[in-house]
């Protein structure tokens, strides 16, 4: 596992580097048939725009694959792409028989990790499929979300957000994928405690083409039902709520559950963390422990 950890923290450039990895690759450019070539399974981009796949066929028409593909010699005299399935897609739409590539021989593991990382330091992926491409590395090589920050010079606020995508109910996650709605939005829905409150505010962001600062502004209203509220208590004053905002979204990405927090015009309001498991209390206790520190 060690040495995953390693590896992973080589970063990008040293993970596709040929003049690095000495995996019985070849560091000259070969020319590949299109038709020998096959996605790898474990590629974190589940998506491909059609029309910008056509934009960028119309190039390669013209200009040819600028950039080489990165590929994985299966031994059977078929290859696996590592890096650059969009350009493998575009290139057959374009017509072309072959396209170059580095040709290298890796294992399993390195595939995967070389395709994730590639993708995410590219940010060519959508925030779901971010979202799943941070999960599958914590949960591959083991790792705190601290630890993954330090290895993708990612903010640990950005990898926590995007994590927390994934506890939306999957039809938002679907939407936010198809990008129906903005992060924004998402983060928004997020302080929504009930699933079935999430979408109800989701399919209004669909109807009405809501802003983000609308949506909050919403989920704010919505409250919890677990937390008495005071509805004819005046809002809090408005030169104030740029301020309690920003500590509001900063708690929300520092813990890995649902933080609510709610404050009236004359001062009171509550801090409310939520968990569903013994798990997600060790992990809240655990982050206040390390702010003692």
């Amino acid at each position: 596992m060690a040495l995953k950890r390693n590896a992973l923290g080589r970063g990008l450039d040293s993970l596709i580097s040929m003049t690095d990895i000495q995996t019985g690759g070849s560091s000259a450019i070969n020319e590949i048939e299109v038709d020998l070539i096959y996605p790898n399974p474990e590629q974190p981009r589940r998506t491909f725009d059609e029309e910008t796949l056509e934009e960028l066929a119309t190039s390669i028409r013209e200009l040819g694959v600028i950039q080489p593909l990165s590929l994985r010699d299966a031994g059977d005299g078929t290859y696996q792409i590592i890096a650059g399935e969009r350009r493998w897609r575009a290139a057959k739409l374009a017509g072309l028989s072959s396209v170059p590539a580095y040709v290298r021989t890796a294992s399993d593991s390195e595939v995967t990790e070389m395709a994730l990382i590639e993708n995410i330091q590219r940010e060519d992926l959508n925030a779901i499929e971010v979202a799943l491409a941070f999960r599958k590395l914590i949960d591959t090589y083991e790792l705190t979300q601290d630890r993954l920050s330090e290895r993708l010079g990612k903010k640990r606020a950005t990898i926590a957000n995007h994590l927390r995508l994934l506890k939306l109910p999957a039809e938002i996650q679907l939407g936010l994928r198809d990008h129906k709605l903005e992060m924004g939005h998402a983060r928004a829905l997020l302080s929504v405690t009930d699933p079935k409150e999430q979408l109800k505010l989701y399919n209004l962001i669909i109807k009405e083409g809501l802003t983000v600062r609308k949506v909050e502004e919403l989920a704010r209203s919505m409250g919890d039902p677990e937390i008495p509220s005071a509805p004819s208590a005046p809002s809090a004053p408005a030169h104030d709520n740029g301020r309690y905002d920003a500590f509001a979204n900063d708690l929300a990405s520092y813990f890995p559950t649902p933080v609510k927090f709610s404050r009236r015009a004359d001062g009171k309001g509550s801090i409310t963390f939520k968990f569903t498991s013994d798990e997600e209390l060790s992990k809240i206790v655990e982050l206040f422990e390390k702010m003692k520190q």
